[in-house]
């Protein structure tokens, strides 16, 4: 018989080895679901040692029912989707993966801009059906001497401002909980919200989702852009308006954007259709999957830290990334 029950809510890496492979030596049993709801959940948590979550909220009626729980492991560095203040008050342990996707998430935010700036959808659409002119993705500005303007300087912001160096931008970061000096250190200018709406030509937005981020780009902040600017959100998809930013965009105010996830979040609903969100009709907007993040080493880097993690606290030990300081160790 199994030591510990680990359940893990979602997953689509095809399969779950990778946690068997770290669980199992522990003794702990795997139960893998596809869970979309909390009401898929409760059966399974009522008795589970652990939960794995990717996409799956694990919220306070899911937390109500845990009988021994000891750690909620997130497949991520976000945990919105976690009711934490609830697992704290239940003793149990909430665990992230952090910096494991730090590159992939720079490089694809940089892969966004160029393609929009160097209009290459639009070229790519015009020569595919015959179109052989470059006017077709006119107009086009050069990026040197122009103005990058960075949202939140964490390690993912600091490797996006180390990448567009080269381009010759000027960079301005916008990031209340770091200094001035820290971010000098890194060649850029740090400035107030104002300012960076006022005077970024190309804005890059990379922060968490909480309740004070959320529409962190509407109707007032595109109003306050230059007109021309070009968007790029690798953060979570809510901390932009997505009804405010078509507004943008369809009058030319905002010239293009680059979304890795749109507001509505697909991958957490159990239907979705692109005809539910205008953005995806429009020619001057690149959207991709929530794959900024993905590489082959940094999916089983995640994988293998979140199941660590749970490893660690099923066996006593203390996590490496703690998001919370339960008030005692036991789900009970």
């Amino acid at each position: 018989m199994a030591k510990f029950k680990v359940v893990i809510t979602d997953y689509d890496y095809g399969n779950v080895d990778i946690e068997r492979g770290i669980l199992e030596k522990i003794g702990a049993e795997v139960v893998a679901l596809q869970a979309k709801s909390e009401d898929q959940l409760l059966e399974h948590a009522a008795d589970c040692d652990a939960i794995m979550n990717q996409y799956a909220r694990v919220g306070a009626r899911t937390i109500d029912v845990m009988q021994r729980c000891k750690v909620i492991a997130r497949y991520g560095v976000g945990v919105d989707i976690v009711d934490v203040d609830a697992a704290t008050r239940r003793g149990i342990q909430v665990t992230n993966v952090r910096d494991y996707c730090t590159e992939e998430v720079a490089d694809h935010a940089v892969a966004l801009w160029l393609s929009l700036l160097r209009k290459l959808p639009q070229y790519d659409r015009a020569t595919h059906s015959g179109v052989w002119k470059w006017q077709s993705g006119a107009p086009v500005h050069r990026v040197k001497g122009r103005t990058m303007g960075i949202v939140s300087f964490g390690p993912i912001g600091r490797a996006i401002a180390a990448r567009v160096r080269p381009f010759g931008v000027e960079t301005i970061v916008y990031d209340p909980y770091v200094t001035d000096e820290f971010v000098a250190s890194h060649g850029a200018v740090r400035v107030d919200k104002a300012t960076l709406l006022a005077n970024a030509h190309y804005l890059m937005v990379q922060v968490p989702m909480t309740s004070e981020t959320r529409h962190f780009l509407s109707d007032a902040e595109f109003a306050a852009m230059r007109p021309g600017v070009f968007i790029v959100n690798t953060g979570r998809g809510p901390t932009v308006d997505n009804a405010a930013l078509y507004r943008a965009l369809v009058s030319g105010h905002v010239a293009g954007a680059g979304l890795d996830d749109p507001e509505e979040e697909p991958a957490k609903r159990k239907q979705w259709s692109p005809n539910d969100n205008p953005i995806f009709g429009l020619p001057n907007v690149i959207v991709t999957p929530h794959s900024a993040y993905y590489s082959e080493e940094s999916i089983q880097q995640a994988r293998e830290i979140a199941a660590s993690e749970v490893a660690r606290v099923l066996s006593g030990q203390k996590p490496n990334n703690p998001v919370n300081q339960p008030a005692h160790t036991t789900g009970a």
